[in-house]
């Protein structure tokens, strides 16, 4: 019984765990109705979503996938289609969220609770006895820009949207008679013959005069203009630049070091092993005194013969989880015992019997059989990390201060960004050639939606001063300032005058090309004979280096017995190519799937797709249902 309790700790701390969760504050759904409506970019039942809503979930999303990925291209990330995708999924969420709420969907303390303990990131923040170590916590999600009520509440939301749609998944069906056919169709294989048609290869018959160029060059002047780009100088405040500013005493040091030393003793490990005769809680008073007295005699004959301790707890312990070992309970830390228990085993000597304790299970007989001490780390070897740890707790302090400071200064003193880089001891850096939608390679925090609006902003772009302090990561900040700035301007033809050429001859040879291949494509159908290469099997899992919009189209042909299918693909900018089908392969690949994982695997595969499919079908009627939509830009 009392090992089973030491076996579950870990169910136990996570029910002690509960009283964290309960004073969250909520601020889900109520919090949607916060806006001053100033530009939306997208409205779900009603309710605007900001811009600036938008800013800060990318900037978290951005943030997070490079704090995964540090090569990343910060460039790509910051890009129109990402943003778009973040803004799909706010939509998601706000939809799901809602349809949570209208379900009555609520995610208990205990599920709560339960995801926290099993969170890998949570997982390592814990110390050697298991709980988990609040200080590093509550760091690790203010350099999140988070506090533990929002992570908490966040996690608590993320649960209630995974529950709208799991009811959906878990009821998806995938008939046999679907999956099948299903499933041939997606390792079905083809033999065909392939004629492209490249521009390239029709440039040569392309005549250009300069009457032309002239002319195209007036059509598509938008095309050949010098982008928008200003001159920039600019600052950046962070917790690397704070912390530099931050001196530690000698004092400092040791005062973490003995604190570090308090806190390793904490983590002194004993072994012990107990003899348990059980008793309940509320069991009439003499059946207490028996056992009590049972207890007693049991604990003298142990005082004249402490060797016969293991023989004597295999015969007489009533704790069937160790009294086979002797009573032996291993090494364990302070918390993992019930306290009466605890507090006597971390009282005794090494070798020596305890009194009776008595605690919610019975009465035990304890010997203490070892002492397990970690090993004390010398100062000067812990000198580095002290100083690391001891730098960031004082920089993060110190970073509210001086994000405020640098604030005033680059507004009061708007002409300059040097006081504020001299007062902080920060560097003032320039960048050449800023475009408007920011650069492709640079110091990151010129990535920033926010500060490129700022920097090209017309006032910031008229008056040369300081742009406001903006923030452009976690625990960072930066403020610009125009040095010079050239508007777009259509450069002129004598300058991009073969670039215009070669523009139109790409776009005439890709027109000859066009033309071309729908010609031999039809007269090949209408039976003309047709010199084509040799033939090659392709199949979804085979695409034998072909573009995707040439497999589709091969595989989707329609072959009659004896008669060959002919398609024609369009392949933009890359030409014209014809397919020519030559019969349907039996699907090989599907057979060595099956010998190798078996048919219900694939099914399941399959299924899983088909449940993937309905999700999204639903997610989409939600979005009907709570009218969600996109803004245009305004």
């Amino acid at each position: 019984m009392f090992d089973f309790f030491r076996k579950h700790m870990k169910l136990f701390m996570g029910l002690l765990f509960i009283p964290l969760v309960i004073g969250f504050v909520l601020f889900g759904v109520q919090g949607y109705d916060r806006t001053d409506g100033a530009d939306k970019v997208a409205e779900v039942a009603g309710k605007a979503i900001t811009r600036q809503e938008l800013d800060n979930a990318h900037r978290r999303e951005v943030e997070q996938r490079l704090a995964a990925a540090p090569t990343l291209d910060r460039a790509l990330l910051e890009s129109d289609q990402a943003r778009q995708l973040t803004l799909e999924r706010l939509i998601a969420e706000r939809v799901l969220a809602l349809a949570a709420h209208d379900q009555h969907i609520v995610t208990p303390d205990q599920r709560l609770a339960r995801e926290l303990l099993q969170d890998p990131g949570i997982a390592s923040l814990r110390k050697p006895d298991g709980q988990l170590d609040l200080q590093r916590y509550h760091e690790a999600l203010r350099a999140q820009g988070m506090t533990p009520e929002q992570y908490e509440n966040s996690l608590r939301q993320d649960i209630a949207r995974r529950q709208v749609l799991a009811s959906v998944s878990a009821s998806s069906i995938l008939p046999a008679a679907v999956a099948q056919p299903a499933l041939g169709a997606w390792f079905e294989r083809r033999e065909i013959q392939l004629a492209r048609f490249e521009p390239a290869d029709f440039a040569a018959k392309v005549q250009v005069s300069d009457a032309d160029v002239e002319a195209y060059y007036q059509a598509n002047a938008a095309r050949f203009q010098s982008p928008e780009q200003a001159d920039i100088e600019y600052v950046v405040l962070d917790l690397d630049a704070v912390s530099r500013r931050v001196t530690l005493s000698e004092a400092d040091l040791r005062a973490r070091y003995e604190q570090s030393l308090a806190n390793l003793a904490k983590d002194e490990q004993r072994r012990a092993s107990h003899i348990l005769l059980t008793v309940a809680p509320d069991a009439a008073a003499a059946d207490k005194a028996k056992v009590r007295e049972q207890a007693q005699a049991l604990l003298a004959e142990l005082r004249q013969s402490p060797a016969r301790f293991a023989e004597l707890a295999k015969a007489k312990s009533q704790d069937p989880g160790s009294a086979a070992k002797g009573g032996d309970l291993d090494f364990f830390s302070r918390g993992s015992m019930v306290k009466p228990f605890e507090d006597a085993v971390f009282a005794l000597n090494k070798g020596q019997i305890s009194d009776l304790v008595e605690s919610e299970f019975g009465l035990h007989i304890i010997l203490l059989t070892d002492v397990r001490q970690p090993a004390k780390p010398s100062f000067e070897s812990q000198r580095a990390q002290l100083e690391q740890a001891l730098k960031r707790e004082q920089a993060l302090k110190a970073y509210a201060e001086a994000a405020e400071q640098f604030g005033n200064l680059v507004y009061e003193q708007a002409d300059s960004l040097k006081p504020a880089a001299d007062k902080l001891g920060l560097s003032v850096k320039t960048f050449q050639g800023l475009p408007r939608g920011g650069p492709l390679t640079g110091d990151a925090p010129l990535a920033n939606p926010k500060l490129l609006q700022a920097i090209f902003a017309d006032d910031a772009l008229r008056s040369k001063r300081n742009t406001e302090a903006v923030e452009v990561g976690a625990n960072q900040l930066a403020a610009a300032r125009v040095l010079q700035h050239r508007p777009a301007a259509t450069r002129p033809l004598a300058e991009v005058s073969a670039q215009v050429r070669q523009s139109l001859v790409q776009q005439r040879a890709l027109e000859l090309a066009l033309a071309d291949g729908k010609t031999k494509l039809e007269a090949w159908k209408g039976g003309a004979a047709a010199s084509l290469p040799a033939t090659i099997v392709v199949s979804r899992q085979q695409p034998q280096g072909l573009p995707q919009p040439l497999i589709s189209a091969a595989l989707s042909v329609k072959v009659a017995k004896g008669q060959p299918g002919w398609a024609g693909v369009d392949l933009g900018a890359r030409g014209y190519a014809v397919v020519r089908v030559n019969q349907v392969l039996a699907p090989e690949s599907l057979a060595a799937a099956q010998a190798e994982q078996g048919r219900s695997q694939l099914a399941q595969m399959w299924a899983q797709m088909w449940a993937q499919a309905e999700v999204q079908a639903y997610l989409e009627l939600l979005k009907q249902r709570y009218k969600a939509k996109i803004l245009p830009r305004s």
